[in-house]
């Protein structure tokens, strides 16, 4: 699925017009983004959490030429699934929590 079939999927589910849907998926992503950017996290109760990480620097290896080279340390987006999407890709129902 892509960004303008996920919006006829939201927009015909919650009853918006498509320009309305494009709007809101523009703002949840922008401010989802804007957060993790700036060292938030976004947690989504039953979807995921959205996160930065830091990656340290470390050595790799060109494989065309064997050669070494050098790999500086990096700040990446993580996500994690929530355990109902967990369980929703996997076939199963979620555990309830006691």
């Amino acid at each position: 699925m892509n960004k303008s079939e996920l919006i006829d999927a939201v927009a015909k589910e919650a009853d918006l017009s498509k320009a309305a849907t494009e709007k809101v998926l523009a703002a949840v992503i922008g401010a989802v983004v804007k957060a993790v950017a700036g060292g938030d996290t976004v947690t989504l109760v039953g979807f995921g959490t959205f996160k930065s990480s830091k990656r340290a620097a470390r050595t790799g290896r060109n494989p065309q030429t064997g050669k070494e080279l050098k790999i500086a340390a990096s700040t990446v987006p993580r996500f994690t699934a929530g355990a109902t999407f967990k369980a929703a890709v996997a076939g199963k129902k979620a555990a309830k929590k006691k």
